[in-house]
């Protein structure tokens, strides 16, 4: 089961019930979040989440409604007694940017693993977590994540005593363990069967529409993905910013064949979101309009019913 929670869906600056933009997930006892706004350490405590597990921080990119948050947050995650490292994933000179931000916060129990992105897509893997980075179209360089929960295949007994693997090794290439027996390597592919289908998220925001969210996109469980503007005659100031209406984001959706979408990023001045929910669902019904504390467990296939 993989935990999303909306914790804050505001763009450009907050306003009261609407933190800065971030989002969280939770698996397996790890967090990883994917930027840290103005506010997002008060959200994690206001939603009843934990910031101490946080193992993974993705960054889209270094406006500071995306990244103001981060100092604090970090702060925070050192007086919990935090000492094991944190992995921060974000666009060339994320290393530089982040450590001016430290100024104030120079010591930190606990080390800062920097991963910076080459190139218009990166993979990374941080314990569960498959990320997978791609570049979107905004005013400065912007990246959007795909995460992705892999699902080894089912057990096959038939499988195992045609490879002739020993019965006691069994349980641990189950559980994916590599296994020396008696002088012999023994591989998981030979127990278990065709990898099922895992779990997918896809969060995007800051760009004009683009080829690489819709592909990377494809067949999410579920596409986060901005809507600065509600209304259609916005098209024109959504351009000149670089950034999307809900029309255009539920097209991507569609385009995606998601199987739902969770608008976010929203202008100041858009205080009613749900307004303008018709428009976007007219185009892709399966939308909904984020708010602080939006939260979804996502669950494998054949663990839904």
């Amino acid at each position: 089961m993989l935990d999303v929670c909306l914790l804050g869906t505001g763009g450009m600056m907050p306003i009261p019930g609407r933190w800065l933009t971030s989002c969280m997930m939770r698996l397996n006892g790890s967090s990883l979040l994917i930027d840290c706004g103005e506010g997002t350490q008060v959200a994690i405590r206001e939603k009843g989440w934990s910031f101490h597990p946080i193992d993974v921080i993705c960054i889209t990119h270094f406006h500071g409604d995306h990244i103001s948050g981060l100092t604090g947050l970090l702060l925070s995650m050192g007086n919990a007694d935090r000492t094991e490292p944190v992995t921060i994933i974000g666009p060339r000179g994320l290393e530089k940017v982040v450590n001016a931000l430290r100024i104030i916060a120079p010591e930190l129990p606990f080390g800062l693993i920097f991963k910076e992105i080459e190139g218009p897509e990166a993979d990374f893997v941080v314990n569960d977590y498959h990320i997978h980075a791609f570049l979107v179209a905004h005013r400065i360089t912007c990246y959007g994540y795909t995460i992705t929960v892999e699902r080894a295949g089912k057990f096959d007994a038939e499988k195992a005593k045609a490879n002739e693997v020993p019965l006691l090794c069994w349980n641990r290439l189950q559980k994916g363990n590599v296994v020396e027996w008696e002088g012999k390597t023994f591989t998981p592919d030979m127990v278990l069967g065709a990898a099922r289908r895992g779990l997918k998220v896809t969060y995007s925001t800051d760009t004009r529409p683009c080829a690489s969210i819709s592909r990377n996109a494809k067949d999410s469980d579920l596409f986060i993905c901005e809507g600065m503007y509600g209304e259609d005659d916005k098209l024109n100031k959504a351009i000149e910013h670089k950034h999307m209406t809900f029309s255009e984001a539920a097209t991507l959706a569609k385009e995606a064949q998601v199987k739902e979408l969770w608008l976010t990023h929203f202008s100041p001045a858009l205080t009613r979101p749900k307004d303008f929910l018709p428009v976007a669902r007219e185009i892709f019904p399966q939308t909904k309009t984020g708010k602080s504390g939006m939260t979804v467990t996502l669950k494998f296939v054949d663990e839904e019913e």
